[in-house]
């Protein structure tokens, strides 16, 4: 079992203000080189403060009019590579790692504290290794496969082709199937004065009117700058007319190299890299080239995939989750509903998960000790408060003690002890609610159901299910005078009744332990 530190998701710390967390001003531009603008939301301060710590005002800045704009080349509107291509079609799913689920939930299970679940998805996808991500492929209503998805057997990596998979294998395992055996050989016949060279990798093609010269043109395409299409790739080449150029080229073609394969029963060479290619296909395609229907990577994988196109996909999927991570959150909230703990709204919008969900706790009705209606009449007389206030006011400590950083902490008063039973108990009941910022609310009396129309009246003597809008979700709301927290401020889409609470775990449910002071 993997510890809280392991994956970096300490709850505890994440949400706490910047300052709190050890992070200084200079830390937050610690990625700019000195002497940058940094530009923030707000507008800049009218004075800065120089090196020596003198005022100075800042530079006035320039119209629009007086802006130069660039000047656009001829082939700016051009679109690029990755923008031409649409992205697979295939499913992505970002899955929380099953270790940091189990210490998230054995944090809030310790704390007892009320935190946004769209907040934690997003810490989940800050760092790959709190997530991994699921390829999966689609299918037309006759069952065939919309975008294929293939695997090389050798690394386990992901391809959207067989092309792409035979490519990778005879350029990063091509020591396992073939050597290469290189031999003199007669050197090309006649005068070159020029050749052709390839402007973005500096590989010499040859003289244009060589015959091998297109072949090699295509090659070196396909194998480095597939993405790019041909006639750009074919622009950037150049001629080059320098001796020692061309004589390179002429002692290339002066040998000639064979390959020798290996792992067959039979001793065989091939003359070119394009028989290598045909004797692969032919004799290792099919244990090494696998078609999947779904794949899962660690999340470090998934940030280097090899082929351009899935890199691309995965990206974006990325980014999306990152603004709106509902996919995490769902999968989320099935792993920390497993271990027990509940869900609700704040405001109607906002899911949290805690070990209880909001429960109110009529005093009237309901007999209850001394201290427990203190504790509710406190947190309702003082909006906001946190836990230290609440023990600070109802049962201070008799004296003053000067707390020193190697020094023990204080040990709490026995009445101090009594008051964080009962909120231990309140909290673990959902009575009262400690969120992520610390301060305290008491679960409000819920608002009373709206009588039914006669039409709902019929329907449901008569069988008939409810309309969809009528039908409420599994996740209670309950109003807070907080708003928003943790800035989780976009409303969960219907598709969120999908957050399917679990039951309450035993140990949450009936806990009377008293927890050390915080």
């Amino acid at each position: 079992m993997s510890d809280i530190s392991d994956l970096g998701l300490d709850l505890e710390n994440l949400f706490q203000p910047a300052w709190a967390q050890g992070k200084t001003e200079s830390n937050r531009f610690e990625e700019f080189a000195g002497g940058e603008e940094v530009r923030t939301g707000r507008r800049h301060s009218q004075r800065h403060e120089n090196a020596g710590g003198e005022l100075r005002s800042p530079r006035p800045r320039r119209k629009k009019s007086d802006r130069k704009r660039p000047v656009r080349g001829s082939d700016s509107k051009a679109p690029r590579a990755s923008e031409e291509k649409p992205l697979p079609d295939l499913r992505v799913t970002f899955l929380p790692d099953e270790k940091g689920a189990e210490s998230i939930a054995r944090q809030i299970k310790m704390t007892g504290r009320a935190y946004p679940l769209f907040d934690i998805a997003r810490l989940v996808l800050q760092k790959p290794e709190r997530y991994a991500i699921r390829l999966e492929v689609k299918k037309k209503p006759d069952g065939t496969v919309v975008q294929p998805l293939w695997v090389c057997a050798l690394d386990d990596t992901p391809w959207l082709s067989e092309d792409e998979v035979v490519a990778h294998v005879l350029k990063h395992h091509f020591a396992l199937f073939y050597q290469a055996e290189r031999t003199p050989c007669e050197p090309p016949k006649g005068k070159y004065t020029f050749v052709a060279q390839c402007g973005l990798s500096g590989v010499i093609l040859g003289p244009p009117n060589h015959h091998d010269y297109q072949n090699r043109l295509r090659k070196l395409h396909a194998e480095r700058f597939p993405q790019m299409p041909f006639e750009v790739f074919k622009s950037r080449v150049k001629i080059v007319k320098d001796e020692a150029v061309v004589k390179k080229w002429i002692e290339e073609q002066s040998f000639k190299t064979e390959y020798t394969c290996l792992n067959v029963p039979d001793p065989l060479k091939l003359p070119n890299l394009d028989e290598v290619e045909k004797h692969f296909r032919a004799t290792h395609r099919e244990a090494i080239v696998k078609p999947v229907e779904t794949l899962t990577l660690d999340g470090a994988k998934s940030r280097n995939l090899r082929s351009p196109g899935l890199n691309r996909l995965v990206r974006a999927e990325w980014e999306r989750q990152k603004h709106f991570p509902l996919q995490v959150a769902t999968e989320l909230s099935r792993q920390l509903a497993a271990r027990g703990l509940q869900f609700f709204k704040v405001n109607k919008t906002v899911v949290h998960v805690s070990v209880a969900r909001p429960q109110f706790l009529d005093l009237e009705t309901t007999p209850v000790s001394e201290n427990v209606k203190r504790i509710i009449g406190y947190i309702n007389a003082n909006p906001k408060c946190t836990r230290r206030q609440l023990i600070e006011a109802l049962a201070p400590s008799p004296t003053v003690l000067e707390i020193k950083p190697e020094g023990p902490a204080a040990e709490p008063t026995p009445e101090q002890t009594a008051l964080i039973a009962d909120l231990h108990w309140l909290i673990h009941q959902g009575h009262v609610l400690e969120f992520a910022d610390g301060h305290l609310e008491t679960a409000k009396k819920p608002a009373p159901k709206p009588q039914k129309k006669p039409a709902e009246e019929k329907a449901e003597e008569e069988g008939e299910a409810a309309p969809a809008e009528a039908v409420a979700s599994d996740v209670p709301a309950i109003e807070s005078s907080s708003g928003p927290a943790n800035g989780a401020e976009k409303p969960l889409p219907q598709s969120s009744a999908s957050l399917e609470p679990a039951a309450p775990a035993p140990e949450a449910a009936a806990t009377d332990g008293v927890p050390s002071p915080s």
